[in-house]
């Protein structure tokens, strides 16, 4: 297959707390070493775009040398922790910005959905940005015309269509982009985490349709999500960033095991092979929002460490964190020795929304942390009981679903 996108040496230099490159006196030594021929003397200095560490460098970079080919009809997933440098890349190859170093090159029109609202104009109706993003794109009147009917109803917005989208709920909003982006015919399509924000159905119809459109029409899909279930679904490979420089390039399994694999901060803690332990199921973890959820972890500790916490998150697909369990204000202080032990949670029915969640666990003590890891052990809320049978997560449900007593006095 022939090559659509090819990343060569990009990075992406960024000055914190400024907007644009910096201030009048950067501009002015960065135009006048152009002037002479020489390189960009703030090329030289920058560190690495790591949010746990404190710097000495007003610049950061958010890329660093990325290189990376994809070809027509792959579908790759882009994943990383936030901050990463995903939605920069994202916006590099939109062109929606430029990198400061390095180049992209591209074949083909672009569609992406990077955020809620990307693309739209908030006073036109539905029916109106239809065809607006359809000029964007390069397609006639025609030609939208003959997709109209089968976008609208993908996105289920048909009541809607000639009321301005500002007034639309924020589900409505994603559900009527994405599907003017996967239906215009774009070669490329690009999908941030905006998908997050619809129901679980619009999610399966979401994936479904990009696979169709890679599969069947040999277009080419980037995916950026937290959700590994649907990044193993979908690609075929992935990307994993970290501190905008790329960590892993290759086949979806092997990097989503390598992304999820625990990280050991200091050398002091290993997490044993069996990382993590759902009690109570025999098979992949799936919970209704009432039921109660327990696992633990084994550790094993190369030193004595004394008066340590282990402290758990429960985050969302978006990487918001959900629950905080903090231990210090539930147990006290534990002491091991040198050797192996067991950490165990119990959450009493958390009611979290239906949706795709993972665990941040953390050891530490009040000197310093000895153990950190990210997007462990994937689990799923599904909405077995909640609402009788009906699946409804968009909008203003929240995060959870409290007991909720209504009366009239």
């Amino acid at each position: 297959m022939s090559t659509v996108i090819r990343v060569e040496d990009l990075s992406k230099q960024y000055r914190l707390g400024a907007v644009g490159t910096g201030s009048l006196a950067h501009d002015m030594n960065r135009a006048w070493h152009r002037m002479r021929g020489k390189e960009d003397p703030y090329l030289k200095i920058g560190e690495e775009n790591d949010r746990t560490k404190t710097g000495n460098s007003e610049y950061v970079w958010a890329l660093k040398d990325i290189n990376f080919d994809v070809a027509q009809g792959e579908v790759l997933g882009i994943i990383g922790r936030n901050g990463a440098g995903k939605s920069t890349l994202l916006k590099i190859l939109s062109r929606t910005t430029t990198p400061t170093t390095g180049s992209v090159k591209i074949k083909g029109r672009i569609a992406s959905l990077l955020e809620v609202g990307t693309g739209f104009h908030p006073e036109l109706s539905g029916r109106d940005n239809i065809f607006l993003n359809g000029a964007i794109l390069g397609m006639t009147k025609q030609e939208i015309r003959s997709k109209f009917d089968e976008i609208v109803d993908f996105a289920g917005v048909e009541r809607y269509i000639d009321t301005p989208v500002k007034r639309y709920s924020s589900g409505m909003y994603v559900r009527l982009a994405f599907g003017v982006a996967a239906h215009l015919e774009p070669e490329i399509l690009i999908v941030d985490e905006v998908l997050a924000v619809g129901d679980a159905e619009f999610q399966k119809k979401a994936l479904g349709k990009m696979k169709d459109v890679s599969n069947r029409e040999g277009r080419t899909v980037l995916f950026v999500s937290h959700n590994m279930d649907a990044v193993e679904t979908l690609c075929e490979k992935v990307l994993i960033l970290e501190h905008g420089t790329i960590k892993y390039d290759g086949p979806a399994i092997e990097g989503i095991k390598n992304y999820m694999r625990l990280e050991n901060t200091e050398g002091v803690f290993k997490v044993l092979s069996q990382e993590l332990k759902w009690l109570g199921l025999e098979s992949k973890p799936h919970y209704d929002p009432v039921d109660d959820i327990r696992f633990e972890i084994a550790f094993e500790a190369s030193v004595s460490i004394p008066d340590f916490f282990v402290d758990c998150a429960i985050v969302n697909e978006k990487g918001e964190m959900i629950v905080h369990i903090k231990s210090d204000t539930i147990t006290t202080a534990r002491h091991t020795g040198k050797g192996k032990f067991t950490v165990a949670f119990e959450l009493d029915s958390p009611k979290l929304v239906p949706g795709h969640y993972s665990l941040t666990i953390y050891a530490y003590n009040n000197k310093q942390v000895f153990f950190w890891g990210e997007n462990i052990d994937a689990f799923k809320i599904t909405s077995k009981s909640y609402f009788g049978n009906r699946i409804f997560i968009e909008n203003n449900m929240g995060n959870v679903l409290p007991e909720i007593k209504i009366s009239y006095p």
